[in-house]
């Protein structure tokens, strides 16, 4: 039978069947030989039912995609989401995740909660122009206590595997209750210490919607970002406002850092490219410069 993995715990695979049932299975011994890390949204072949109700994976069907920091796999899109307030949102962090998404081939959806606690008209105009108008993203001001903008945001999870992500404490866990009530997953506020969310989702699940149309997944979160994964050539790629620009440089490999004559560098001059944009690609170009050192 074939099935999709929903969700990974205590060495056995949930895998969900084509007829709707969920089964819990454990790996076949050839891929735990191999360290083959079998991820949730994995496509899998697993042989029938065992007496004691379970059942082993006997085939990993191929990927289109994969994330190891959350684990998913199989995406097709990413909702990013971030607090409009209380953390406020960090530019260079929302840049980050989407470095990541971009490179993971996932498509991002951003999202700014808690806009009930916060002057949408002030706090989040300028992040609307930059990553709405400026670079293109879809971007969604919503409210898991009151419900606002909800609806839009649901129209787009129909028929598609979603990975909910983001920073501690910006409500992922409530916003999926609210869209979904029957998920039911456990939710923690704020430490006033220290302002920062206390994770609550501790591995990554792949959820049906209501009409099983789609899947939804909560992931545990990202604690941290790292881009050793990144080729310093392959970041330009990961910035979707750079791409008019690439092979208008003065140097073939131009990396749009210290070379002269430089089209993105140009562009950031006459405004055409965000500053700000531009910061965060020779911030994350430095990390990966860097990180490659460590080999």
């Amino acid at each position: 039978m074939k099935g999709i993995v929903v969700k990974a715990y205590n060495s056995y695979y949930y895998v969900q069947a084509e007829d709707g049932r969920e089964v819990p299975c454990r790996l076949r011994g050839k891929f735990k030989k191999g360290r083959f890390s079998l991820l949730v949204g994995d496509h899998v072949v697993f042989k029938d039912v065992l007496e004691d109700g379970s059942g082993v994976i006997e085939e990993i069907l191929p990927r289109r995609n994969c994330l190891i920091r959350p684990p998913i796999a199989n995406v097709d899109q990413v909702v990013l989401v971030f607090a409009a307030t209380n953390p406020a949102p960090s530019p260079v962090l929302i840049d980050r995740f989407l470095v990541l998404c971009e490179h993971a081939g996932f498509s991002p959806l951003l999202c700014f909660n808690k806009v009930d606690d916060s002057d949408i008209e002030q706090d989040l105009q300028p992040l609307y122009d930059l990553y709405a108008r400026q670079v293109g993203y879809r971007v969604f001001a919503l409210s898991a206590q009151s419900g606002y903008g909800l609806e839009a945001l649901m129209a787009c999870l129909q028929g598609r595997i979603t990975a909910f992500a983001g920073p501690s404490g910006v409500g992922k866990s409530t916003l999926l209750n609210r869209l979904y009530p029957g998920f039911s997953l456990e939710t923690g506020g704020l430490s006033r210490k220290i302002s920062r969310g206390r994770h609550t989702t501790r591995f990554a699940m792949l959820l049906p919607l209501e009409d099983r149309s789609g899947y939804v997944v909560d992931t545990p979160g990202f604690s941290q970002t790292e881009f050793a994964q990144i080729g310093e050539r392959e970041l330009e790629a990961c910035f979707p406002e750079l791409q008019p620009y690439l092979g208008q440089c003065r140097f073939n490999g131009c990396l749009h850092m210290a070379e002269p004559d430089c089209a993105v560098k140009q562009a950031v001059a006459d405004g055409a490219i965000a500053a700000c944009r531009y910061e965060s690609y020779q911030q994350i170009f430095g990390q990966i410069r860097e990180a490659k050192k460590g080999y």
